[in-house]
């Protein structure tokens, strides 16, 4: 019984994965493009909305699931930003001076 799902293991693998990393793809080829030169005027309407929200204080109107959304994205950028930090100084403590 052991030997039998040990032998079958790389194709179950296989039909396991093959569809997951295709869904991946799709989604990658669209989400890890930079920004095309037409977009860069939803960035400007986007930071003005964002600015002007924050000024009127709207943001302390969203409801919980939406503040719990935000908070796991702000986590998400913070955890990019450390994790590019690790990588450009060489290490995961200090700095090389």
């Amino acid at each position: 019984m052991a030997l039998n799902f040990i032998a079958k293991a790389p194709a179950n693998f296989l039909r396991f994965t093959q569809p997951r990393l295709a869904t991946f793809g799709r989604y990658a080829k669209v989400e890890l493009t930079p920004p095309m030169p037409n977009e860069l005027g939803q960035v400007v309407k986007s930071s003005a909305r964002l600015l002007a929200s924050t000024l009127t204080f709207k943001w302390a109107t969203v409801s919980v699931g939406e503040a719990a959304v935000n908070a796991v994205i702000v986590a998400e950028v913070a955890c990019w930003f450390f994790i590019g930090e690790c990588i450009g100084k060489g290490s995961v403590i200090g700095y090389q001076v």
